[in-house]
């Protein structure tokens, strides 16, 4: 599946909000509406953002549009995902008769970032194995970081059995990831959050891999809320815990977790499901998009250069990967 197309004048962007029941593309013209389809979760997951954020400056340029007030802009779309920052920051380095071509080769090297996590994470998957959220070809150049290992596990014809998260409250387990892993025949069951202790006491399960937005120099993970409640589980029934991570994601200059700024959406999000109420509108509601898990209940990060082990409280660098 794919979730970004670029034609050179407009930016096509599939409406992740209408799957499963639709496929609807969004055509975005300039900057600004690439900046309300990150924000609105038109497109969603770090990479996906990334790419399209450089979509969106490929477009302030060819409409003559302030870069500084585009980037700016797209930036503030979600304060979460670090990669956004690190593709504006990296388009802001380029001339502006290059902006274009340095957003096609952002796309193009995802896809290939995620061909490498799947290479270097493969291994680690067989049995049961759980995930959150959507980590697949929509939320990345293609391929996917978390559920690219396990395609490439599959495709190493490794025995396993995915259980996906539903990933409440805008469910993009359910939605998403069950959608790619339909279309891809990935064997999978998807099961509510809550059920998650229960299937590590009654199934076989070796392994969680989720994916992530934002890693601080200590290896303190943030990602989808509900990520932090099942690596406590994983830690508490003893089953690895592996976080799926493009190198872009890791941001060295935030210390730890506790610098991240965690997004906080809508409470629409919670107490609506699509078109239908599932609480009174009234309703006092608290709803962080992400939260952060401690690198002391990470078992590794897998990344396009290799597998890293814990770094315990020195700074994940170099020094600590270990292929």
């Amino acid at each position: 599946m794919e979730a970004i197309r670029w034609t050179g004048t407009t930016l096509h962007l599939l409406d992740q909000r209408a799957l499963p029941s639709q496929r609807l593309w969004i055509e975005c013209h300039d900057w600004t509406a690439v900046a309300r389809a990150i924000e609105n979760m038109v497109v969603r997951g770090a990479p996906a953002i990334a790419i399209t954020a450089a979509y969106g400056m490929a477009l302030a340029i060819h409409h003559r549009a302030d870069r500084n007030i585009a980037s700016a802009g797209l930036l503030a779309a979600r304060p979460t995902a670090v990669n956004l920052r690190w593709a504006l920051e990296r388009i802001a380095t380029i001339p502006d008769h290059q902006v274009e071509t340095e957003a096609i080769r952002i796309h193009n090297e995802d896809q290939d970032i995620c061909q490498s996590i799947g290479k270097y994470g493969s291994h680690l998957l067989h049995g049961g194995v759980i995930t959150i959220c959507n980590t697949g070809a929509l939320a990345t150049g293609g391929h996917g970081t978390a559920l690219g290992m396990v395609r490439s596990a599959l495709a190493n014809q490794q025995s396993l059995h995915l259980y996906v998260l539903e990933t409440r409250p805008y469910l993009q387990g359910a939605r998403l990831t069950a959608t790619e892993c339909l279309a891809d025949n990935i064997p999978f069951t998807l099961i509510a959050d809550s059920m998650a202790a229960a299937l590590m006491t009654k199934e076989d399960i070796r392994a969680v891999v989720v994916g992530c937005d934002r890693v601080a120099a200590n290896g303190d993970t943030a990602n989808k809320i509900g990520t932090y409640s099942l690596a406590v589980l994983a830690h508490h029934h003893k089953i690895p815990f592996y976080v799926a991570m493009p190198m872009s994601t890791l941001d060295l200059t935030t210390p730890t977790g506790a610098d991240i700024t965690i997004e906080e959406r809508a409470p629409e999000e919670l107490y609506r499901v699509g078109s239908t109420m599932i609480a009174p509108d009234e309703t006092d509601v608290w709803n962080p998009a992400f939260d952060i898990t401690p690198a002391r209940l990470i078992t590794g990060w897998v990344t396009e250069t290799g597998f890293w082990a814990p770094p315990g409280q020195a700074p994940l660098d170099a020094t600590h990967r270990n292929r």
